[in-house]
């Protein structure tokens, strides 16, 4: 039952940041990337892992660290569509700049 609630809470978010995109895509970016997903996982984290400081200390040093992982997959995709790239080049841009940098955070991290 618990997955089931997660699962509608978060299709929730994602169908709320898709609607309000289409009128509003610089709110809807800033809802998406907000503390908000981070907020429910550490809920569940805690939730699922009651007084596990350390794996809560070790959730937000990773999300703390993947923060810029993520601003270089935004600022590819950015880039690409200035320059009217497609969706599929911007987004597999993005993501391979994401996969090298996220690899390099987990070669930090360890």
């Amino acid at each position: 039952m618990r997955f089931i609630i997660k699962l509608f809470i978060s299709l929730f978010i994602i169908t709320l940041c898709t609607s309000i995109g289409k009128k509003l895509p610089s709110l809807a970016g800033l809802i998406s990337v907000m503390p908000l997903t981070g907020l429910i996982v550490l809920v569940w984290l805690y939730i699922d892992n009651p007084g596990n400081h350390e794996l809560m200390a070790r959730y937000t040093r990773g999300a703390l660290f993947g923060i810029l992982p993520t601003i270089l997959f935004f600022l590819t995709c950015f880039i690409c569509f200035q320059r009217r790239l497609s969706l599929t080049i911007a987004l597999c841009a993005g993501f391979a700049v994401w996969i090298i940098a996220a690899f390099i955070h987990q070669w930090l991290l360890k």
